[in-house]
């Protein structure tokens, strides 16, 4: 990383081994594109390696001490635990197609177990069988799940005879599917597994936007239940499991995708924070570092892969229409309280891999993840032990989160009283806070995002429309593929034309 006429000189940090200083002459390696990656989670540092791939320089810059984002792993009770996402869809092929490219696939493992519970009502009952992200599509298991009250599981049905709902472009989910299958559906089914991956609530979230193939099926039919029978008719009979994970933890994905990247000559730069974004005749110029001593860095383009917030601060000033969408997209924050246990702590040995707790049931914890159970090859490393996965917090829960970590833990060990009879304290623990780390598709989310896009027309980059490591990698995988074919339509006629100063270095 270069400021102007101090060709060679690098920008104080870490970089991941095996990473050279880039030298700034005009050799074979200094004429090819060079592209900046800004953010260094699973998305940036897949869009930084397959830009490489594709031939590209490539110099990928982390503002905090390490990469990884939200994958991170650490040990608890001499057991590696993911403290950020666990597992990663495996019905989608992006993620999948990755770890085996990197050569991982012997790591991979899928769940022992993904029976499920919800608790309501004071009790814990089983996810009732067929049903799409909590809306049902066989009315008698609902009946025997026995989540819901005789009165809710009376309102069910009447979707099946009710007038269509109008919803125009969008809604939110509590508002169609209150109307449809009822309120005690949305709260006790619907929002417990949306808030699984959103930490949101039903009634800002998009319908549209977080329930696609839901949204569309329905749009052809009167009835949702009947959208989602059709929608369970149409899957595969096998279509294998829906999640998977690696040996070691998933956070071992981005050091794995790091090392890959520099073997192509890529390099990271952690400790780099990127302050400004600023187009030049030649390019991009990147201002990186403390305010009053900043370091320069050219590219011929640059891909942003951090969340909205930072985002709107860097295209504030050359994309001011999208920086301006990208900060009315709202973040919700977790924390995740992670136990380890001597399984005589436990009356019965967990059987589930969890259980989802409604908002309406007024807990601080709103699921819990038995890891040793779900993942049986993490009990080999320690037989006899059980380790818990405790999330608190959903959208708007700010002031619960700033509670310190001995209170969090206390939430976590008094839910696993209640509702596991947990009668011993844990042997380890451990608690990772995840601020503003999951954003929320709110109602007109796709159209915010399609504005971004056209407002960042020609200035290719990383879409802010993915939410899972699949969808990151996928969205990523684009990101690089068109910016390389952006900058290689510009001919070298713009090159030739540019000042010495800014040309390609």
């Amino acid at each position: 990383m270069t400021t102007p006429g101090d060709h060679g000189r690098t920008v104080p940090g870490c970089e991941v081994p095996g990473t050279s200083a880039i030298v700034e002459d005009m050799t074979e390696e200094s004429i090819r594109n060079h592209i900046a990656v800004v953010g260094g989670g699973i998305a940036g540092l897949t869009a930084a390696y397959y830009a490489a791939k594709l031939g590209a320089r490539v110099t990928l810059l982390e503002g905090a001490a390490g990469i990884g984002g939200k994958l991170q792993v650490s040990e608890i009770a001499g057991l590696p635990v993911d403290e950020g996402a666990e597992a990663m869809l495996a019905r989608r092929p992006e993620g999948l197609e990755l770890v085996r490219e990197l050569g991982l696939g012997d790591r991979l493992i899928f769940p022992g177990t993904t029976s499920a519970a919800i608790w309501s009502r004071g009790a814990l009952h089983d996810l009732p069988a067929g049903h799409v992200m909590g809306v049902p599509a066989d009315l008698v298991a609902l009946a025997r799940s026995r989540v819901l009250s005789p009165a809710g599981l009376a309102r069910v049905p009447l979707d099946l005879i009710r007038p269509e709902t109008p919803r125009g472009e969008d809604v939110s989910v509590a508002g169609f599917l209150g109307a449809r299958v009822g309120s005690e559906v949305v709260d006790r089914l619907v929002e417990p597994l949306l808030g699984g991956v959103y930490a949101g609530r039903g009634e800002e979230l998009s319908f549209e936007a977080t329930m696609p193939g839901l949204a569309a099926a329905s749009r052809s039919r009167r009835s949702v239940i009947a959208a989602a029978r059709a929608m369970r008719e149409a899957a595969p009979a096998e279509a294998g499991p829906v999640f998977t994970t690696l040996t070691g933890g998933l956070g071992a994905l981005p050091q794995a995708l790091a090392e890959k990247f520099t073997e192509l000559g890529g390099a990271v730069r952690t400790g780099a924070m990127v302050r400004e974004l600023h187009r030049t005749p030649g390019g991009w110029r990147l201002s990186v570092g403390p305010t009053r001593h900043p370091e320069y860095l050219d590219a011929d383009a640059v891909i942003v892969a951090v969340p909205a917030k930072p985002a709107q601060r860097l295209l504030k000033d050359e994309v001011p229409v999208a920086a301006a969408e990208l900060g009315r997209i709202e973040y919700a924050s977790m924390a995740i309280i992670t136990l380890a246990y001597a399984g005589t702590a436990f009356p019965k040995w967990p059987r589930r891999s969890g259980y989802l707790v409604p908002a309406v049931e007024a807990g601080a914890v709103k699921a819990v993840t038995f890891s040793t159970t779900k993942w049986p090859n993490l009990a080999e490393g320690s037989p006899g032990t059980v380790v818990v996965r405790c999330s608190i917090g959903r959208h708007g829960d700010q002031h619960l989160l700033q509670r310190p970590d001995d209170e969090l833990k206390a939430m976590a060990m008094t839910e696993l009283a209640r509702t596991s009879g947990v009668i011993e304290l844990p042997i380890d623990a451990r608690v990772t806070r995840w601020g503003g780390g999951l954003p929320q598709y709110m109602v007109g989310h796709l159209d915010r995002i399609a504005r971004i896009r056209a407002a960042v027309a020609g200035r290719p980059g990383l879409a802010y429309d993915g939410l899972g490591i699949p969808a990151c990698v996928a969205t990523a995988r684009v990101a690089a593929a068109r910016v390389l074919e952006h900058l290689n339509g510009q001919g070298e006629s713009k090159r030739a034309d540019a000042p010495v100063s800014e040309r390609r270095r």
